[in-house]
């Protein structure tokens, strides 16, 4: 559920989950056996089954209310209430589970109890995480070789995940009159050549290779006697995939995409992947035909015009098709001044009814019908119009990567990043499309499609 979106999150997220689960086991256990004690003999095999039940939904309701959305710091007050909006939201689910199934229902004193406990639990628990993670004898010390644009990019994500186990403890520089500078970054400790000395005085456990220019100025023998002794060596490009979620498109080297692994994608999962998006396509459009129905109703009386709306996409392998939506905006929008990108707030264009539709992405729905058609996918890069498509794989490398796979209703990007309205969030986008097209499978498209639930119930990113 947490995706496979970095190393750093990933580990914490496993480690997190694992802990609370222990932790609310014995929290039902203990309000349980309080309860028991009076009437009846604790009955395990019941305790079992009700606490997996239990715990699936408190951990869904966490993942929902955005506990576990490691990628930026927060407050202390901003945890509380984040906490808080979950656990309300586990009271308000439980009911509903336990009428469905009423042989693992929980008895409402009992839950009364558990959920007071069990927020305690994770606050407490969660505290102690990432205050270990600031303690150094748990952090990884991480030596970086090179100091160019490629390092400096890492040391910035290292550094911005530094309470999540990573330290960045120096630059290796090539140059001896780059020693002892630093910025804002951490400082150039010494010069490559001596890599082995770095290593043993700042312990460090990693190193990872960013030179922008590696052609017989890589100290190979030391790390290889680096690798020997057990510290893990890596290129910067794979790193920064593994602990980013994203590709570092803009010092990519070709040679990196040709020997990299993933990618290629057999042909029985690609067909076996279109027959399940056309039933389940199929399956949502007539279960959805009431609520189409409905919002095209309402778009027709707030404003004039045609409730679809048509606009020409570039797909797979640069084909251009018409991408259905419903309309958000005016029916003459465009001509005033011409296709633009929808600005980040207060976008004139868009229409009352538009504006929930958008924020809550109904607008999408009729997507449904191009996934029917095979010229888009459920999960996958989002298709841009040809003009954009034009100016941005002009100044952007690998932009037509992108149209390997068909595009999706929603994709990596959206989630991890949101709406883009300008070059430079084209490329920020495209690092993660690329990071989507090498890593797919099953189940990446499942957690993005459960992000994606959880971009629609919160609301975010929309424009």
């Amino acid at each position: 559920m947490a995706s496979e979106s970095s190393l750093s999150d990933r580990r914490l997220f496993l480690f997190l989950v694992l802990g609370e689960g222990v932790l609310l086991y014995l929290a039902l256990l203990g309000v349980d056996t309080l309860a028991s004690a009076r009437h009846q003999r604790l009955d395990m095999p019941s305790l079992l089954a009700r606490g997996a039940v239990l715990l699936t939904v408190v951990h869904f309701s966490l993942y929902y209310g955005e506990v576990y959305d490691l990628r930026a710091p927060h407050s202390i007050l901003d945890r509380f209430l984040r906490l808080g909006r979950s656990l309300l939201l586990a009271a308000l689910l439980l009911p509903v589970v336990y009428y469905l199934a009423p042989p693992v229902r929980l008895e409402p004193r009992l839950l009364v109890l558990f959920l007071p406990v069990a927020g305690a639990l994770i606050a407490v628990w969660h505290a102690l995480v990432f205050w270990a993670g600031d303690r150094e004898a748990l952090t990884e010390n991480v030596l970086i070789l090179g100091t160019g644009h490629t390092a400096q990019q890492l040391a910035a994500e290292l550094l911005r995940r530094a309470p999540l186990g990573f330290r960045v403890v120096g630059f290796l520089g090539e140059h001896a009159d780059e020693v002892g500078r630093s910025g804002k970054s951490p400082a150039v400790v010494c010069t490559t050549a001596q890599l082995l000395w770095a290593v043993s005085s700042f312990r460090a456990s990693l190193v990872v290779v960013a030179l922008d220019d590696s052609r017989g100025r890589l100290p190979v023998e030391d790390l290889l006697r680096c690798r020997i002794r057990g510290i893990r060596v890596e290129d910067a490009p794979t790193f920064y995939e593994r602990l980013t979620g994203k590709l570092l498109v803009s010092d990519l080297r070709p040679s990196w995409l040709v020997f990299s692994p993933g990618f290629r994608k057999p042909r029985m999962v690609l067909a076996s992947r279109r027959a399940a998006e056309f039933v389940a396509a199929m399956v949502l459009l007539v279960v959805l035909t009431p609520l189409l129905g409905l919002l095209a109703l309402l778009i027709r009386l707030d404003s004039t015009g045609p409730a679809i709306f048509r606009q020409r996409r570039v797909g797979r392998q640069g084909i251009v098709f018409d991408l259905l939506k419903l309309r958000t905006m005016r029916a003459d929008s465009e001509p005033e001044a011409g296709p633009s990108w929808a600005t980040q707030d207060g976008d004139r264009r868009i229409t009352r009814v538009g504006r929930v539709l958008r924020a809550l992405r109904l607008d999408e729905l009729p997507q449904l019908l191009n996934v029917l058609r095979g010229e888009m996918s459920f999960v996958g890069p989002r298709p841009e119009r040809p003009h954009v498509v034009e100016q941005l794989r002009k100044v952007i490398p690998y932009y037509d990567e992108r149209h390997n796979v068909p595009p999706g209703i929603t994709g990596w990007a959206q989630v991890r990043f949101g709406y883009g309205s300008t070059i430079e969030d084209a490329e920020r986008k495209l690092q993660f499309d690329l990071y989507y097209i090498k890593n797919m499978s099953p189940l990446l498209d499942i957690a993005i499609v459960l992000d994606t639930v959880k971009v629609m119930l919160l609301g975010r990113g929309a424009r």
